[in-house]
């Protein structure tokens, strides 16, 4: 991997072409925008001849107040990118040699980034074909060890609470849209929100998706009796859930709670840019995550409580 064979040098430089490519690389004041600055070689900062702030590689972008090298940075994004399925903080810190916490934090960082950079308020449109679907993730309860001591664990009674419901809205050739609800039928106002009029809306037979047909040219599917029926489907939706279900197992096991919302755009990412090759991602990555701004969320010291909130 060439990211890994870079001097600190060669990826500050990296990083400034990828972060001020609309300027072609040179930097600019995150502040007020001026692009006269000193470069103060000692501590590889800029400082601003208009109004004298003195910033950073980073500054202001989603990885500001940073302790790691920037090479370390550009090798996470790297690293991220290429799981298929997924890339879980406890790998991700072993292949940087840095704590869980760092890689965990740094880890959300960028699926906040990618979230941001493929966030579309609508999909669909005139004639064009949306899936929808909803599957619950999260909420592991482990049976009981003898046997006339366990409850059947899809009741709600015998939940934790934590099980979680993730609507899909995805259009064909298009982009995927994920939102996270406690039931299905929760995400009905966001689907109103968010799936453009005049779309083709393809659904199963469950009741709650019954006041859709008010709204949309809209196609049901037994999937008791068919996986297909005349064009009818929601294959694509389906294909969504296995790659955040494989996710779920086989490389983050537990994903419930306030993440899952964060784990679904990361796969809604990966399902959509799937086609492209490995580089294409990876600058797709990096100049979303350099050009997003300061995170509320994941600033500051180990802040996992803000989005526990």
């Amino acid at each position: 991997m060439s990211v890994a064979r870079m001097s600190e040098e060669e990826a500050r430089a990296t990083f400034q072409a990828i972060r001020w490519a609309d300027n072609n690389g040179k930097p600019y004041c995150p502040r007020c925008g001026c692009a006269d600055a000193y470069h103060l070689a000692a501590r590889q900062v800029w400082k601003c001849k208009g109004c004298a702030h003195q910033y950073s590689v980073t500054s202001g972008s989603i990885f500001s107040s940073r302790k790691l090298p920037v090479r370390d940075i550009l090798l996470a994004i790297a690293i991220f990118v290429n799981g298929a399925k997924g890339h879980s903080a406890l790998q991700l810190s072993r292949d940087l040699d840095v704590q869980y916490k760092t890689a965990f934090v740094l880890a959300h960082k960028i699926r906040q980034a990618l979230a941001d950079e493929d966030l579309r308020d609508m999909v669909g449109g005139e004639d064009a074909h949306v899936e929808i679907d909803g599957a619950f993730f999260g909420g592991y309860i482990k049976p009981s060890n003898y046997k006339e001591n366990r409850r059947d664990r899809r009741l709600a009674r015998n939940q934790n609470g934590k099980r979680r419901c993730v609507v899909i809205m995805r259009e064909r050739k298009g982009r995927t849209l994920p939102f996270v609800f406690k039931s299905e039928d929760a995400g009905l106002a966001a689907i109103r929100q968010h799936v453009a009029p005049g779309s083709i809306v393809h659904a199963d037979e469950a009741s709650h998706w019954d006041v859709l047909e008010a709204r949309f040219l809209t196609k049901r599917i037994n999937h008791s009796q068919a996986y297909s029926d005349d064009g009818a489907c929601t294959n694509q939706a389906e294909s969504f859930f296995s790659r955040l279900r494989r996710a779920e197992i086989g490389i983050h096991h537990h994903v419930a709670g306030p993440y899952l919302a964060a784990y679904a755009n990361e796969m809604a990412w990966r399902e959509d840019n799937r086609r492209l090759s490995n580089g294409e991602q990876y600058l797709i990555a990096t100049n979303a995550a350099l050009v997003h701004p300061k995170s509320a969320i994941w600033a500051g010291y180990w802040q996992r409580h803000k989005e526990a909130a």
